[in-house]
């Protein structure tokens, strides 16, 4: 496991999808895992379990409000640990808007590399934040859903929460994040 200059904690919340274990920093939410998540997709060092962290409560909170219809959004703080490329493309994924979806292709185009859409599904597939950061909203070329860590039925879930079956998918403009970022 790789060190890192912070200290995580985690709290498991219930949730439509599973029971999910977010995990942060005191600079923000690192990570939202899944029920039966690989260990090795998202590497934290987790110091231990703490319910009053007040980023989790916040993470909570806005999860919950998701889950209830009541937020398209999220506000709290994100702590990304990661290559510099995955950032990019964890960044691009805040710029989805609400019910909509981007390709693999399309992100990577926006990224100002056009030929790197393998890449593109690299980044997505060990993207740490989901849900808040939305690779749920990231489909192949043709419609179809693809890879998703917390498996297809659940992206289905939550595409249909957001509105957003049966649509075509979107050319990504400018990243819009919806999240603040620690640096």
């Amino acid at each position: 496991m790789p060190k890192h200059d912070r200290e995580i904690f985690t709290k498991t919340v219930p949730s439509p999808v599973g029971k999910l274990t977010l995990a942060a920093s005191d600079r923000g939410l690192a990570a939202i895992l899944w029920e039966h998540d690989k260990p090795r997709r998202v590497p934290l060092d987790i110091v231990a379990r703490d319910d009053r962290h007040t980023i989790l409560i916040e993470a909570e909170r806005q999860l919950t409000d998701y889950f209830a219809g009541k937020r398209t959004t999220f506000s709290v703080p994100l702590d990304f640990t990661g290559t510099e490329f995955q950032k990019a493309v964890w960044h691009a994924l805040l710029g989805i808007p609400f019910g909509q979806t981007y390709t693999y292709g399309g992100i990577a185009r926006a990224l100002g590399k056009p030929d790197s859409s393998r890449a593109v599904g690299a980044a997505i597939g060990r993207n740490p934040i989901s849900i808040i950061v939305p690779c749920h909203r990231v489909i192949g070329s043709t419609g179809k859903l693809t890879g998703f860590a917390g498996g297809l039925e659940t992206k289905a879930f939550l595409l249909d929460l957001e509105g957003a079956s049966g649509r075509r998918p979107r050319a990504p403009s400018a990243a819009r994040p919806c999240a603040s970022v620690a640096p």
